[in-house]
C-alpha cells in the first residue's frame, strides 16, 4: 500500500477559529473529501501572508503535501486528480474536466461577485479584529464604495441572483446533481459558494423549496455532513 503524507492545508477562518468561510476552499474540501483524502485544515486569516510565504503567493486555500504545495482551488483539483487517480475521479475523464473548467470560470465571475453583494458586510462583523481595516480597504477598493452601500437593498439584490441561478435550476430538475446521479467536483465549485454565504451570513440567498436549495441539502450532507457540520447559519 502507498504510504500518504499528511496533507495539510490553509483554510480561511474568521475570529472564531471554526468559522471556515471561503468559497474556494471549501471547493477543496470538499475535493479532498470525494478523493477520501483525510486533511488537516490549518486556520488561516488574512494579516497571515508570513505563515503562507512559502507557496510564492499570498491567498488560500494553499495545500501542501509533502514536498509539494498548490495553491488555487482549481489548480489543487487539478492535482489531486493527477495524484491520486486511483480514487474517486473529480471530473469523470477529459471532456468532464473540460466542462468543469467552464463551470469554474462561471462560478467565479457570475455566483461569487454577486454573493459578494450580498453578504459583504457580514463577512466584516466576523472578522478577527486583525484583518478588519485590510478587508474593508481592500474590498471597498475592489467595489469603488463603502461595503454599506455594496449591501444596500439586498432583498432587491437577491433575486438577481437566483435569475442568474436559473441554469443550474433547469439542470437539476433533470438530475439529482449536476454532474449527474451522483456529485463531483461540477458540483462542488458552486456549492462552495453558497456555503461561504451559509458561513457567515443569516441572509436568505434561496427559498426553501428552490431545487438548487435542494440540491444544497444534499450537498450539506454528503461526506458524512462534513459542510453541514461547520459553524454557520
Amino acid at each position: 500500500m502507498e504510504r500518504m503524507n499528511e496533507l495539510v492545508m490553509y483554510d480561511l477562518a474568521g475570529a472564531d477559529p471554526d468559522r471556515r468561510f471561503s468559497p474556494y476552499c471549501w471547493r477543496a474540501k470538499m475535493a479532498l473529501a470525494h478523493k477520501g483524502l483525510p486533511v488537516r485544515a490549518v486556520p488561516w486569516r488574512f494579516m497571515d501572508k508570513d505563515v503562507i510565504a512559502f507557496s510564492g503567493q499570498g491567498r488560500v486555500p494553499v495545500l501542501v503535501d509533502g514536498d509539494t504545495n498548490v495553491n488555487d482551488s482549481w489548480s489543487i483539483a487539478e492535482y489531486l486528480e493527477n495524484r491520486y487517480p486511483d480514487r474517486p475521479s473529480l471530473f469523470g475523464g477529459p471532456s468532464g474536466r473540460a466542462v468543469t473548467r467552464f463551470v469554474n470560470s462561471w462560478a467565479d465571475r457570475v455566483m461569487v461577485p454577486a454573493v459578494a453583494r450580498l453578504v459583504i458586510v457580514d463577512i466584516l462583523e466576523h472578522l478577527h479584529e486583525r484583518d478588519r481595516d485590510y478587508f474593508r480597504k481592500s474590498r471597498e477598493k475592489a467595489f469603488g464604495r463603502p461595503l454599506e452601500e455594496v449591501m444596500a437593498d439586498r432583498d432587491t439584490q437577491v433575486l438577481a441572483l437566483r435569475q442568474a441561478l436559473e441554469p443550474i435550476r433547469a439542470t437539476l430538475r433533470a438530475q439529482p446533481f449536476l454532474a449527474g446521479d451522483a456529485p463531483a467536483y461540477a458540483d462542488y465549485i458552486p456549492f462552495g459558494v453558497l456555503q461561504w454565504a451559509r458561513a457567515i451570513s443569516p441572509f436568505r440567498l434561496l427559498e426553501a423549496d428552490d431545487p438548487v436549495a435542494e440540491w444544497r441539502g444534499r450537498l450539506l450532507d454528503a461526506f458524512d455532513g462534513l459542510a453541514k457540520r461547520a459553524p454557520g447559519y
